[in-house]
């Protein structure tokens, strides 16, 4: 890339270039030091784009594209992956659902079988598996099928990690619901997040939770005991203990628009996590969708459960999400880039690879046109995604 205006984790440099070899960034720095290129290399001039930028990462993802990690194909996860690329997505963990423990089972097998085998340059990557229940509490089960959730139970979860090849990186669940802890203590002792999510924990459990190795908070405000003057619940002990990294969902729909305000000045952009929490209706018309066994309607960027009428994911684009809360609170550029893919990055252990663009690292790159959409997107060293026009 040449000609760039390159937006590096604190500095924005003009007229520079990224140099790639094979999947990792070879050197970044002014046009006056850049390399000469031979006949058969790629160049893309980006004079004229707005900014290059670290591929975004998007940890809590169901599907896109008319496919949903629960589908377990090869298909289904070969489309989320194509299409996540086009929104400036590079990276992703595979999000499962609250379904029948076989349906589960089958999935883990399956995304790890794909993570190892299928999961190549030049798409989005798969760097592990979410698991988003079955260990919830039905009070606060939101789009999550209610008779398909049972207690935490760790002789589960080690079979479900032993078939998933050590690939499930975050678990969200209920730890008012954790006997004694015991889970939450299998996860932390070998390193899988616990996120407090789909809880109805009080304050105090919430509280002792994250006292307990607790550093995460499935998408805040949304199936979670909230705020109360007598009990602050378990957004308020999020907001309030500075480990607790906290996920958001910005599609103007999930919460108050002035809560991300509340969210900022209480979490600053070193503690945000956004997500899409995306199923397989985004990218496709209005209509209704299949989300565990469960109809949802979509309509103008809302999507709800027709039996009841709960929210049920979420449509939003990853690059949407980062310009709406842009918009939204006033973000720099370089908040920006933190809360899309360096906290994620560090959250998830990789920041040694992804969530920068700096030599050595995998080339995740997203070009921005002007009006701040992808142009061009590059999953470790080869193209994903290009808009057709874009760099005649």
């Amino acid at each position: 890339m040449t000609n760039a205006t390159i937006v590096l984790e604190k500095s924005i440099l003009h007229d520079g270039y990224v140099h790639i070899k094979e999947e990792k960034i070879e050197s970044v720095g002014d046009m006056a030091n850049c390399p000469s290129f031979r006949e058969v290399d790629s160049v893309f001039d980006c004079t004229g784009k707005q900014y290059v930028i670290p591929g975004m990462i998007d940890i809590h993802v169901h599907g896109a594209a008319g496919f949903d990690f629960m589908d377990s194909s090869h298909k289904a996860f070969e489309g989320i992956a194509q299409a996540l690329a086009k929104e400036g997505t590079t990276s992703y963990l595979a999000t499962t659902m609250t379904n029948p423990v076989k349906h589960i089972s089958k999935a883990l097998l399956n995304l790890s079988k794909y993570m190892g085998n299928s999961n190549g340059a030049g798409v989005a990557e798969m760097v592990g598996v979410h698991l988003e229940g079955p260990f919830i509490n039905k009070e606060q089960k939101g789009a999550q099928p209610e008779k398909e959730i049972i207690p935490p139970n760790v002789t589960l979860f080690k079979e479900w990690q032993e078939l998933a090849r050590e690939t499930i990186k975050i678990i969200t669940f209920a730890p008012e619901l954790d006997n004694n802890f015991e889970l939450l203590t299998e996860l932390k002792e070998i390193g899988v997040l616990p996120s407090m999510g789909h809880t109805n924990a009080s304050y105090d459990v919430a509280v002792s939770a994250i006292s307990h190795g607790v550093t995460h908070a499935t998408h805040l405000f949304n199936g979670m005991k909230g705020l109360h003057h007598r009990d602050p619940g378990v957004v308020g002990a999020a907001l309030l203990h500075d480990e607790v990294y906290v996920e958001i969902i910005p599609d103007g729909i999930h919460f108050h628009l002035d809560l991300l305000k509340l969210i900022l000045k209480m979490k600053g952009p070193e503690r945000i996590v956004v997500i899409t929490d995306g199923i397989r209706a985004k990218g496709m018309p209005d209509g209704d969708y299949n989300l565990g066994g469960q109809r949802v309607n979509v309509l103008e960027g809302k999507c709800t459960l027709s039996s009841n009428g709960s929210l049920a994911g979420s449509i939003v684009t990853m690059n949407d999400a980062r310009l709406n809360i842009a918009k939204w609170l006033g973000l720099s550029i370089y908040d920006q880039i933190k809360i899309t893919s360096t906290n994620q990055a560090k959250r998830l252990g990789l920041y040694n690879r992804k969530g920068s663009i700096e030599a050595g690292k995998d080339a995740d790159i997203v070009v921005l046109a002007q009006n701040g959409q992808p142009e061009l997107t590059i999953c470790r060293g080869a193209v994903a995604y290009q808009r057709n026009g874009a760099f005649n």
